[in-house]
C-alpha cells in the first residue's frame, strides 16, 4: 500500500491547528470535564479514565483518573483512535497482534483493555479521545459502547461551547464603539470586561448633531442569552437615535426586547444620556442607579434612577433627568459588577477618588477596572467616564 505522506502531513497540520485553536491545552482542571470522567469510571467500573488530547509528540490529558497528566504519543492507543477517527475497542491487548508489543502493554501501566471514542474540534478534525482502560481483559457490550459514545458527545459539546463563546466574544467586541464621539471639550473613555467569555453589560456612544449619546446597560444574568439581549438593546437604541427625546428612544428599545425579556424572565437596567456642548446632560436612568457626577469642587452626586428597568411593567412615562457638568466635572457610570467587586455602595467614595485623582478619563477607567478585577469579580465589569474640559 502506498502511503501519501504529503496528505498525512496536511491532515496532521490541520488537526494540530484545530486543537490549538480550542485554547484548552495545558489549562487547569475543570469540574465540567472531571464530572464526565468520574461518571465514566462509575459506569464502567474501570481503574483508569481519560479525556486525552493528541498534541504534537505527546498525549495530554485534560481530565484523568488513575493516569498521569501527560504521556508520549508514540504507541498511544488514543493516537490510534484519532488516526482512524472511529471508536477503538481492544478487549485484550496482549492477545491482539496490533498491540501485544506496545510499550503501554508490555510496560507500565500494563494495559489489557482499552475503549476509546474520538473527540472532534468544531471543524470536524479528530483531536483527542474519551477512553476507559483496565489492566485486565474485558468485553464491552453494545449498550456500553453507546454509553461511551454519549459521554464522548458530552465532552465534545463542552469543547464546542468554548469555541462558540470565543467566536461570540469576538463578535461582541466588534459591537463596541471604535471611534470616540467628536465631542469637542470632552474626554471620554470606557471599558467592558466579561466574566464568562461574553458579557451581559455593554456601553455605547455616538454623535447626534452637535451632541453625543452615551449608554451603559446591564442585563440580569450572564452568558450567551444575556449577551444576545444586550446586543438587541444596543441596536434598538441606535435605531432610535433620531427620535426627539430620550424617553422615546428608551421606550422604543424596551418594546424591541420586551418579548425576549419576558421569555427569559429577566430585565435590563439602562443609563442613557445625551451630552450637550454646554455641559448639560439629559438622561433616562431605567433602574440602573450607578451614575455619579464627580464635581471639581470636591463633592459627588449620585444620579437617581428615573424609571423602572426594561422588562419590568411600567405604569407611567419614563421621567428624564438633567444635570449640568461644569469645567473639569466628570460623569461616571459603572455596572453593578464593579460595585460588587469593590464592596458595594461603600465603594462610591473610592470610585470618586479614582476619577478625581486621574489626569485622563482613560486613566480613571483603567484604575477602576483594575481595582475591581483585583477584588475577585463575579460579574461583568463596565465603566464609562465623560469628563468636561476646564474651559
Amino acid at each position: 500500500m502506498v502511503v501519501d505522506t504529503e496528505s498525512l502531513q496536511h491532515t496532521e497540520s490541520r488537526r494540530q491547528r484545530a486543537l490549538t485553536g480550542l485554547g484548552i491545552l495545558d489549562s487547569g482542571p475543570e469540574a465540567r470535564f472531571d464530572r464526565v470522567t468520574r461518571l465514566a469510571q462509575q459506569l464502567f467500573g474501570v481503574p483508569m479514565v481519560s479525556v486525552t488530547l493528541i498534541d504534537g509528540n505527546r498525549q495530554w490529558r485534560k481530565s484523568h483518573i488513575g493516569l498521569t497528566s501527560e504521556a508520549p504519543r508514540e504507541g498511544a492507543f488514543c493516537d490510534a483512535t484519532v488516526q482512524q477517527d472511529a471508536a477503538l475497542i481492544v478487549s485484550d491487548a496482549s492477545a491482539d497482534e496490533r498491540f501485544r508489543d506496545n510499550p503501554f502493554v508490555v510496560g507500565d501501566p500494563h494495559l489489557r483493555f482499552y475503549a476509546g471514542e474520538p473527540l472532534h474540534a468544531p471543524g470536524g478534525e479528530a483531536v483527542g479521545t474519551l477512553c476507559v482502560l483496565d489492566t485486565v481483559p474485558r468485553e464491552l457490550t453494545p449498550q456500553q459502547a453507546r454509553v461511551l459514545r454519549d459521554l464522548a458527545d458530552w465532552v465534545q459539546a463542552e469543547l464546542e461551547r468554548d469555541d462558540e463563546l470565543d467566536r461570540a466574544a469576538i463578535a461582541q467586541k466588534g459591537l463596541l464603539p471604535r471611534r470616540k464621539p467628536r465631542a469637542p471639550g470632552y474626554d471620554v473613555a470606557a471599558a467592558c470586561e466579561p466574566s464568562r467569555g461574553v458579557s451581559g453589560d455593554f456601553y455605547d456612544w455616538y454623535d447626534v448633531d452637535d451632541d453625543f449619546c452615551v449608554s451603559v446597560a446591564d442585563v440580569m444574568g450572564k452568558g450567551m442569552a444575556a449577551a444576545i439581549v444586550a446586543a438587541s438593546v444596543r441596536t434598538a437604541l441606535r435605531s432610535a437615535m433620531d427620535l426627539a427625546d430620550l424617553e422615546a428612544s428608551v421606550d422604543a428599545a424596551s418594546r424591541v426586547v420586551e418579548e425576549d425579556l419576558d421569555q427569559l424572565a429577566t430585565f435590563v437596567t439602562l443609563f442613557h444620556a445625551r451630552v450637550h456642548p454646554d455641559g448639560a446632560v439629559d438622561y433616562v436612568d431605567a433602574g440602573h442607579g450607578l451614575a455619579l457626577i464627580v464635581r471639581a469642587s470636591g463633592r459627588f452626586e449620585r444620579l437617581p434612577a428615573t424609571s423602572l428597568p426594561l422588562g419590568v411593567p411600567s405604569f407611567g412615562p419614563r421621567e428624564p433627568g438633567r444635570v449640568q457638568l461644569g469645567p473639569k466635572d466628570a460623569l461616571l457610570c459603572v455596572s453593578d459588577g464593579i460595585l460588587d467587586a469593590l464592596g458595594g455602595d461603600s465603594a462610591l467614595s473610592r470610585l470618586e477618588a479614582i476619577v478625581r485623582g486621574s489626569a485622563t478619563s482613560a486613566g480613571a477607567v483603567s484604575r477602576i477596572v483594575g481595582a475591581a478585577r483585583s477584588g475577585v469579580p463575579i460579574d461583568d465589569l463596565t465603566a464609562v467616564v465623560v469628563r468636561r474640559s476646564d474651559r
